[in-house]
């Protein structure tokens, strides 16, 4: 594609990428998020407020700050990962998938054949892209990434036949709903020791499969662990809590001022 450095050849050649993530459906948010200098910025439709008319308002103003553009879609939703890829998303996640047969059902809806059956109308994307709708053709499904999250045991079990899905780019662990998952729904601890040992063994069974990595953080630590683990698409930064701590930091410098006597 047209643009300076893709995402897929970006990941694909070894550098972490920092994408920062957007819940909340104002198409200003993710925009303000990527000219702040996130690399990319992930657009949530599974647990954020967006739809699919906001993320079309989004991806191009992420495009215009110069950043690449991530959309999660909701669990099971193959069809809205096809058209937002149709809206320029360079990269789709999608959320619990649990099966080989999960994993292609999702891959193949974002990638054209013989690789998928994704079906022609990427007429947003090649703009955004700059290229011409047969070069947009040629790069598609290299330059368009499919990735499946590992949040549960049963995905662990399945990881090897995820992997091995030839239309799948990569996988992208959620370690909270994982460590639900491990627990067997006794204890959120998506920062725990166990947790944190399962998401590295998912990132060198990827690696080992010649696949890409990616993993949600919370904290710059965990960021900076998920990198040495071998993870190169890396969330750090939710809107909403950029947006609760700033105004709590903001209460607090003015905390205490009182009015004349």
């Amino acid at each position: 594609m047209n643009e300076k450095t893709t995402l897929a050849d970006k990941l694909r050649s070894g550098k972490p990428a920092i994408t920062g993530w957007s819940f909340v459906a104002a198409p200003l948010v993710p925009e303000l998020m990527a000219r702040s200098g996130y690399e990319a910025v992930t657009v949530d439709l599974q647990h954020g407020m967006h739809d699919f008319a906001s993320a079309c308002e989004s991806l191009p103003l992420i495009a215009l700050a110069g950043a690449h553009r991530i959309v999660r879609i909701p669990v099971g939703d193959n069809a809205m990962a096809g058209r937002l890829a149709d809206m320029g998303a360079e990269c789709l996640i999608a959320p619990m998938i649990n099966s080989r047969r999960e994993a292609e059902d999702f891959a193949r809806s974002v990638k054209y054949p013989p690789q998928g059956d994704r079906s022609w109308g990427p007429f947003r994307a090649a703009m955004l892209s700059g290229q011409t709708s047969e070069q947009y053709l040629k790069a598609a499904n290299a330059q368009t990434l499919a990735m499946a999250m590992i949040e549960t045991q049963d995905a662990i079990d399945a990881l090897d036949e995820i992997l091995a899905v030839p239309e799948l780019d990569g996988v992208f662990v959620g370690p909270s709903d994982l460590s639900l998952s491990l627990s067997k729904g006794g204890a959120l601890d998506p920062n725990g020791e166990g947790t944190a040992n399962a998401c590295g063994e998912i990132a060198q069974r990827a690696i080992a499969a010649g696949k890409l990595a990616g993993i949600f953080c919370l904290s710059a630590d965990k960021a900076d662990e998920a990198v040495r683990q071998g993870f190169r698409l890396i969330n750090y930064g939710l809107d909403t809590i950029f947006l609760d701590h700033a105004a709590r930091a903001a209460l607090k410098e003015v905390e205490g001022l009182s009015g004349p006597d």
